[in-house]
């Protein structure tokens, strides 16, 4: 009785619990209930959910404002919600692309995202403790981590969108294709069948596979991004997660119109690299405040997405001929 009382009287504790409710309820509710059978998701549907998950993240940004470490904390919450809600769209991006490379139905898109958010709790999971673990044995690593990260924002802002993008040339895929029995038909959504003693896995369960590793790649980007932010394994977590929860509505929100925002490639590039640097001026002790990198990561995602709709995209020159 006493250990359970002092669970209770330990803040982080409580938070955790409501967090890892609200996670288990959308899980039963969200599969279980209401996308039981496969549909296609309405662009109505998507906005009422984007709108739900936002809410709840407020709110837990809230509940730590209120119950865990004030309006400091809190705004490392949002810097690393924000930071990890405008880097997932480069994620939408490819998401997309593997479906359409394997002419995926519309209905079996909310299936797939559904066990790949479901992953990428997991990983995420994975990659956070041991990442903040190894930066509490060798706080020089977030050095490291900085000097990653402005490598690869100099990367992306000088890439094309569709380059490197060949899911044929993905180590796993070529793994499970020579190991595994891969059917050809898509049986109704299902990714794995049984033939006699025989399992069968279905295209469906290659897609998975790739969506998986795809949030992986990313994830090796995003994660030492929020370490820049804060070293708060409870605020990496959670915010991490809630962003990652609202990536599916996000991604039938923008699948149609994504191509659109053409400059969002460059503000997250200027957003690795500035929360890069931020890392390495650390090491000559100057410090940016969270209320700064917070009003930097928001207002580059804005800006970004505003200059994409108010200034016309230039025409190839193959689009041109």
């Amino acid at each position: 009785m006493d250990s359970i009382l002092s669970f209770f009287d330990n803040t982080e504790h409580v938070l955790y619990s409501i967090f890892g409710a609200v996670i288990v309820i959308f899980l039963i509710f969200d599969l279980g209930f209401f996308n039981k059978d496969a549909k296609k998701v309405s662009l109505k549907s998507a906005s009422y959910q984007s709108i739900f998950w936002i809410v709840i993240s407020v709110a837990f940004g809230y509940l730590i404002y209120q119950f865990y470490g004030g309006s400091v904390v809190m705004l490392e919450y949002f810097s690393a919600y924000v930071a990890e809600y405008a880097l997932s769209v480069d994620n939408i991006f490819v998401i997309l692309l593997i479906l359409r490379y394997f002419k995926v139905e519309e209905t079996y898109y909310h299936k797939i995202l559904f066990w790949g958010v479901l992953g990428a709790i997991v990983f995420r999971a994975i990659f956070i403790f041991l990442g903040a673990f190894l930066v509490a044995e060798f706080h020089w690593i977030l050095y490291i981590f900085g000097a990653f990260l402005v490598y690869s924002g100099v990367k992306i802002f000088f890439q094309k969108e569709e380059d490197d993008l060949d899911p044929e040339k993905n180590v796993i895929i070529q793994f499970a294709r020579k190991y595994l029995n891969i059917t050809k038909g898509n049986f109704s959504g299902k990714f794995v069948i049984r033939r006699g003693k025989m399992i069968l896995f279905t295209p469906l369960f290659l897609v998975i596979l790739l969506v998986e590793s795809t949030d992986l790649i990313f994830a090796v980007d995003s994660i030492p991004a929020v370490f820049a932010i804060t070293q708060n394994e409870f605020i990496l977590y959670t915010s991490n997660i809630f962003a990652i929860l609202g990536l599916r509505a996000k991604f039938f929100l923008l699948a149609g119109i994504i191509d659109k925002f053409y400059l969002l490639q460059k503000g997250l590039s200027f957003i690795l690299i500035f929360i890069g640097a931020k890392m390495l001026l650390e090491f000559v002790h100057v410090h940016i405040n969270t209320l700064v990198s917070f009003s930097v990561i928001f207002s580059t995602l804005l800006l970004s997405i505003l200059l994409s709709l108010l200034i016309p995209q230039r025409s190839s020159s193959k689009d041109t001929v």
